[in-house]
């Protein structure tokens, strides 16, 4: 009775049943995430730090998902965000050519930064400066970025000196492209009918058939002891201090940021948590928490942590209370931690299907877009393109902010732009002239 009363059960009209089930979806829809995130970050890191990256995922995840169970007591679930982990390897330590630890510690930077504007409040006058339309744009761009990433993963585009990429017609006739064909038509197929855990189904399948096919080698075992060896506490903080490396961090902090926020707008709407006034109850705490996991992941070796939209599956459900959450961080600790064996053996063909499926879920918000308002959807589109096209989410989100500002003085609009997005914008610009050679620091 003392999980019923402290979870309020009777206040949502829910049951132990009912939460038990919604964590269990929940988890079975989102722990894709143990898998494709290690894969991910182990480009930049290493493919021998997988197991730590494992261990780094499902420990950050647990922690962060008990914690939002249990203080903001909101059923939704917490793991290293996608389109973040491939900023975090192919952005910054592959296209900028920072070192991992250097990333690591940007995204510890900006945990904390989010934790100090979590507790003084500031981070609700950040969020009302961005236009919606800009929130939207940048999460579809990095939907796109997601699709692109996988697509290139599967084989199905391959780089071109004439067209830049084009159809990786010489893949149709290997077993990796098979595989990820595979995986995908599998995540279709469960899609379709509405079955949970259609990722992670995929994968699975997917990697069976790499084996079978002789492209990755069956496991030597299941189950492993979690190990952090490789990544535990090895961010380089002194590898910040210069323009560049600000600008990553910024660039972390501005997609968490709208992630997060969007995220949380969303699953609270279909929660029924969202007052009239568009308000969230104890968004602060929920907030504070996101930002909590983002530097305790950062300690421990991940990319940045989030509220992950999958939570969306639970409250459909009929989850209601942060016993869901609970149930999906115990289910994190208890499977997460212990399968890196397996986590060695899945080829990247593998996982492609899931960034692109996870990359056409983000796109969709495009929808709230007001494309009949030139001034909101040119920087959307701004947005769009930049992202994936320039391989960089920081890219695009300077390309929206510039692009919003000058469009809206062009227009005569100006009053319509918070003060805010005028200094953002001209960070923006600094920052493109510094990259540029245009001007130093």
């Amino acid at each position: 009775m003392a999980l019923e009363d402290y979870f309020e059960f009777s206040r949502y009209n829910t049951n132990m049943r009912t939460e038990v089930l919604a964590g269990l979806t929940t988890f079975m829809t989102m722990s894709y995430i143990i898998f494709v995130n290690p894969l991910i970050l182990s480009d930049a890191i290493g493919k021998d730090a997988i197991p730590s990256l494992v261990t780094a995922t499902a420990l950050s995840a647990g922690i962060a998902t008990i914690i939002m169970g249990l203080y903001a007591r909101k059923p939704f679930a917490l793991a290293p965000g996608m389109g973040l982990n491939a900023y975090f390897t192919y952005g910054v330590v592959l296209g900028m050519g920072y070192s991992w630890e250097v990333a690591l510690a940007a995204v510890f930077v900006e945990g904390l930064l989010f934790i100090v504007l979590s507790v003084s409040g500031l981070r609700t006058a950040v969020i009302n400066a961005i236009p919606p339309s800009q929130k939207y744009a940048i999460g579809a761009g990095i939907g796109l970025f997601l699709t692109l990433i996988g697509m290139k993963a599967a084989g199905i585009v391959v780089d071109s000196q004439a067209t830049l990429i084009t159809l990786g017609t010489e893949n149709f006739a290997k077993p990796e492209f098979w595989v990820a064909m595979i995986g995908l038509v599998v995540a279709f197929l469960l899609m379709v009918r509405n079955i949970p855990g259609a990722l992670l189904f995929s994968i699975v399948v997917a990697t069976i058939s790499a084996i079978i096919l002789g492209v990755s080698p069956a496991p030597e075992s299941l189950f492993a002891l979690p190990t952090l060896d490789k990544t535990l506490f090895k961010l380089d903080l002194a590898g910040l201090m210069s323009v560049g490396a600000i600008g990553v961090v910024f660039a972390f902090f501005m997609v968490d940021f709208f992630d997060t926020l969007g995220t949380v707008a969303g699953l609270s709407a279909k929660a029924g948590f969202m007052e009239e006034d568009g308000s969230i109850p104890d968004s602060e705490k929920i907030l504070l928490t996101d930002a909590i996991g983002t530097s305790l992941g950062a300690l421990l070796g991940t990319s940045t942590v989030t509220t992950y939209i999958e939570s969306a599956a639970g409250i459909e459900e009929g989850g209601r209370t942060g016993m869901v959450a609970l149930v999906v961080g115990l289910l994190f600790l208890a499977v997460g931690l212990f399968v890196s064996p397996i986590a060695q053996i899945i080829p990247a063909q593998a996982t492609a299907p899931a960034l692109m499926i996870v990359g056409f879920y983000m796109l969709t918000v495009v929808r709230d877009i007001d494309f009949d308002d030139l001034t909101e959807a040119l920087p959307a589109f701004f947005v769009l393109v930049t992202i994936p096209y320039t391989y960089s989410i920081a890219d695009g989100i300077g390309a929206g902010f510039i692009s919003y500002v000058v469009l809206k003085i062009v227009a005569g609009r100006h009053r319509e732009v918070h003060p805010l997005m005028y200094f953002l914008a001209l960070i923006f610009v600094a920052y493109f002239m510094y990259l540029g050679g245009i001007i130093m620091f």
